[in-house]
């Protein structure tokens, strides 16, 4: 195993690790599995060239010995490389994938490197009222004369919404019902 992976037996030695860069490579393999022997020495390599301490660390547990982790993670294949910034995963692979693993490997050290947080946030931006953003009286806009239709709670445009509102809630989550319940969409809940 390379010097710059460590190897993480328990939670809170992970909980540990992860805090001590922004980006985190973890490989979640198992001594019986031959796919994670064939994916290991790729994982090694792009340990040696991609790691910037404080930036972007890489490790390996052995979902035998650190139940508890792979549990948290939701890890049931391997191997499963999980890329992790700030304690939020922001991708995942399953499966010995050496270029995908390699794309997420390379997107993370590219983004820890530019120490950016988005580019959707860089223009400018617009002051309210300015000469630069158009303006128009509120109720002038293309669906005016809709606003009796879909105003009001029970109508059909309160519905329309809460419908998408939940919908795309739960689609986006691990636990969708609880997401589902917790949402202040959620019809039953103001009742």
């Amino acid at each position: 195993m390379s010097k710059k992976i460590t190897q993480v037996n328990d939670l809170s030695s992970f909980n540990k690790l992860l805090s001590q860069a922004t980006y985190t490579v973890v490989d979640f393999y198992a001594d019986w599995c031959g796919p994670c022997k064939t994916i290991a020495p790729i994982f090694s390599s792009l340990a040696e060239k991609e790691s910037k301490p404080g930036k972007l660390q890489f490790c390996k547990v052995d979902v035998d010995a650190a139940q508890d982790i792979a549990r948290k993670y939701g890890v049931s294949a391997m191997p499963t490389f999980l890329v992790i910034k700030s304690n939020s995963v922001v991708d995942t692979i399953r499966g010995a994938n050496p270029s995908a693993l390699t794309a997420a490997v390379r997107k993370a050290a590219n983004d820890s490197a530019a120490g950016r947080s988005s580019a959707a946030f860089q223009s400018k931006g617009y002051t309210l009222g300015s000469e630069s953003t158009p303006s128009r009286p509120v109720g002038d806009g293309a669906f005016a004369g809709l606003g009796s239709m879909f105003s009001g709670n029970g109508s059909l445009g309160d519905m329309v919404v809460r419908f998408f509102a939940l919908y795309f809630v739960s689609l986006f989550t691990f636990d969708a019902y609880r997401a589902a319940e917790d949402s202040p969409f959620n019809v039953r809940a103001r009742r």
